[in-house]
């Protein structure tokens, strides 16, 4: 297969790419002590893209054999010749195009599914024996992998693994006045395979406490008073204002479409203490939760700077753009599945920390919130944001106090990122979640805790 590719995409003049692919998931689903979803997938194929004087012909199989891969370059070849004769734009080559070549080292590790089913059960055993007073509970482990092998007509080569795993448990409660009150929480795993993370279920059982004990506390918690407050917004949530609120905003073919970023570049958009980068495979000075070492049109990946001490600096790209905002393009074209086309899209985009400790910015605030767990949020190329805030407690004099009920934050995220004047010393990353940007994608955020001024709902 190899062979064959490279052969078809020799003596192309344009920018040409070829991608194999190989996805495989396991995925199980433990509810109240029954194993509601215990399944495994593999699926395959090969896609190609030709690039044409500005138009793209694209075309994909879900068989990988020497003529399917054959077929499919042909006929990428001839729909971007087709587009070009019915609507032609007359644009250059891609002159930015690279050759960048990566080879994954470690090989693909698969789990038995008994192995999950097990390893689910017994947490789910140790749940219902310990608490038995809760309303429902659940257990998810989810393992997936998606094995990409990808050329370029310009000689790029990248086999890249993306393996990842978690275990996600659900539970819930009844409050006095016959409400539901739920959490979740997503305990361990990470980039990797299973038995990189998971080997006795009884490694998980503190987790599971701490999490028992916040939905005890939220069980009695209180609604916040709406309106603009002082608040610490912690790591978790930030990272989905690096992503969401923000992120979103600054890439470049949602910048052409009119996004909030399109008229802010170069201009303050944030506190002098914001600095957001969207992250290759390094990070802080660690591997990034999502590394991604070579993007699907052949870019060598490096950390994409958006926003520095508050100025915004930089959008991401792909080929196309790049050229046209005249700027280095830093690997942020990517496809889900063979039959998905590259898109810009994010990789690990996370917000720098600051050098505060979180229990200073806490004894800070005089009267405010402090906000520690999201579920779900929304936002658009204006900016505006709303998240859900699952849990959080009140500040009074510098000191928590009681839990809150489920609430939301919103607002304009440039407009709150310029209220910032504290950020925490350490990042928390989440990687267990896919952008659904057109195609879901893999990706990680993450950020400090950050003290900022936010609307908050009330009941």
């Amino acid at each position: 297969m190899d062979d064959y590719i490279k052969k078809a995409l020799a003596g192309v003049t344009d920018h040409a790419e070829a991608r194999m692919q190989t996805a495989r998931g396991r995925h199980v689903s433990v509810v109240g002590g029954n194993l509601v979803g215990n399944t495994s997938y593999v699926t395959h194929g090969v896609g190609a893209r030709f690039y044409k004087d500005g138009v793209w012909g694209f075309a994909s199989d879900s068989a990988c054999t020497p003529e399917s891969a054959a077929a499919v370059i042909a006929a990428a070849k001839e729909n971007a010749a087709l587009l070009h004769s019915r609507k032609p734009k007359n644009k250059p080559a891609l002159a930015n195009a690279q050759a960048a070549r990566y080879t994954e080292a470690r090989p693909f590790r698969d789990v038995d599914q008994k192995a999950l089913t097990d390893y689910a059960r017994a947490l789910d055993g140790y749940i219902e024996k310990t608490y038995p007073d809760l309303a429902s509970r659940s257990v998810v482990i989810s393992a997936n992998c998606i094995e990409k092998t990808m050329y370029t007509a310009e000689g790029a080569f990248a086999y890249q693994l993306f393996p990842r795993v978690y275990v996600i448990v659900i539970l819930s409660a009844e409050t006095a006045d016959g409400a539901t009150v739920e959490l979740y929480d997503i305990l361990g795993g990470g980039e990797g395979y299973f038995p990189d993370y998971y080997d006795d279920p009884a490694a998980l059982h503190e987790a599971v406490d701490g999490l028992y004990r916040e939905l005890m506390a939220k069980k009695e918690g209180v609604f916040p008073n709406a309106g603009e407050r002082l608040c610490i917004i912690d790591s978790a949530i930030a990272g989905m204002v690096a992503h969401e609120a923000v992120g979103h905003t600054t890439e470049a073919d949602l910048v052409l479409a009119g996004s909030v970023a399109a008229t802010n570049l170069n201009k303050q958009v944030a506190s002098p203490l914001i600095s957001l980068t969207d992250f290759a495979h390094t990070a802080f000075g660690e591997r990034a939760p999502l590394p991604v070492y070579v993007d699907d049109e052949g870019t060598e990946c490096k950390d994409a700077v958006i926003i520095k001490d508050g100025i915004l600096v930089g959008y991401m790209n792909n080929l196309e753009s790049a050229a046209h905002f005249g700027m280095e393009p830093m690997g942020n074209a990517r496809a889900y599945a063979y039959s998905d086309e590259p898109l810009i899209r994010m990789r690990n985009t996370a917000l720098h920390p600051g050098t505060d400790k979180l229990a200073d910015m806490i004894a800070s605030v005089d009267d405010g919130y402090y906000l520690t767990r999201t579920q779900n949020g929304q936002a658009d190329t204006t900016g505006e944001f709303m998240f859900g805030i699952t849990m959080g407690y009140e500040i009074k004099n510098g000191k928590l106090g009681r839990a809150l009920r489920d609430t939301t934050i919103s607002g304009v995220a440039f407009n709150m990122l310029k209220t910032v004047d504290m950020l925490s010393d350490t990042v928390h990353w989440d990687s267990a979640g896919y952008c659904g940007k057109k195609q879901p994608m893999p990706v990680s955020m993450g950020g400090p805790a950050i003290r900022c001024r936010v609307n908050i709902g009330g009941r």
